[in-house]
């Protein structure tokens, strides 16, 4: 069976929403994070908002190698609508969004990654659907904005690794364990 890998940055206080506005000056540790993250991985789940925020960027980006991996992969999008820009590789998600993922879940292949969209991860959260949560903690506080992990229900995990890099992004990877 597929792991469904849950990868976010988030601030110390949790927020998870708009995280470009607090990512900076990250280091040669977080990025071989976040290569090897996506090294075993060959589908993404994303939200609508994420994929109309990103179709515009990534398929021109030159930050190597989510470009090519995000570029190349096959994308599944959790949307009531038609996609209006297309994008390589990019799929509305037909029916449910938790029983699509179970059932890529068990279909053969790698690891399944959610990147993007904190309702689509609080969703397959709240499912019992995520098997790891692989966190970049940034060293700020956001103060306000959506958090990844509120109005969920209680659920445990268990430490798989951390990693302080030097920068002082926090690099937690969790199992979900039921």
């Amino acid at each position: 069976m597929r792991k469904v890998v849950l990868s976010q940055f988030l601030s110390l206080d949790g927020v998870a929403e708009e995280a470009d506005k607090f990512l900076s000056g990250w280091d040669d540790v977080v990025d071989a994070y976040g290569e090897n993250t996506i090294a075993t991985q060959d589908a993404v789940i994303m939200g609508r908002r994420s994929y109309d925020e990103f179709v515009d960027f990534w398929p021109n980006s030159e930050i190597e190698p989510f470009a090519t991996f995000i570029n190349t992969t096959p994308k599944y999008v959790a949307t009531s609508t038609p996609l209006d820009r297309s994008w390589n590789n990019a799929t509305v998600i037909e029916g449910g969004l938790v029983e699509f993922v179970r059932d890529l879940k068990n279909s053969s292949g790698g690891d399944i990654g959610v990147h993007f969209g904190i309702s689509v991860a609080q969703a397959l959260l709240a499912a019992g659907v995520i098997d790891e949560l692989r966190l970049v903690v940034c060293p700020v506080v956001a103060g306000r904005g959506r958090r990844l992990l509120d109005g969920l229900p209680t659920f445990r995990l268990e430490a798989v690794k951390s990693v302080l890099s030097p920068a002082g992004y926090l690099l937690a990877d969790y199992r979900v364990t039921r």
